[in-house]
């Protein structure tokens, strides 16, 4: 995907930052506590399992941080910021 296109695709998902020469996407989730974001953290897994597309996630106490990259292609593709967008969307609908 050239700068252009992940910026294009960006704009659907504007919490979400462009990294590593425009390879990846990331965004901080931020919760009220540590059991909010383990929760939350299922809900990333219960997705990634379902789509077959798996982030990297870390977390911790109030905060879970998703990274997004097709690792195959060693960039990104549409699929991330599909991903990225029901990410958002699981945070809104609660």
């Amino acid at each position: 995907m050239s700068s252009a296109e992940v910026e294009t695709f960006r704009t659907k998902v504007p919490e979400w930052t462009v990294a590593d020469s425009s390879s990846r996407i990331e965004r901080t989730f931020r919760f009220r506590n540590f059991a909010e974001a383990f929760a939350f953290v299922q809900k990333v897994a219960e997705l990634a399992e379902s789509e077959g597309h798996h982030p990297d996630v870390s977390f911790g106490w109030g905060y879970v941080t998703v990274s997004l990259q097709t690792k195959k292609i060693k960039g990104l593709h549409e699929n991330d910021f599909i991903i990225a967008a029901k990410l958002d969307e699981i945070t809104k609908s609660g």
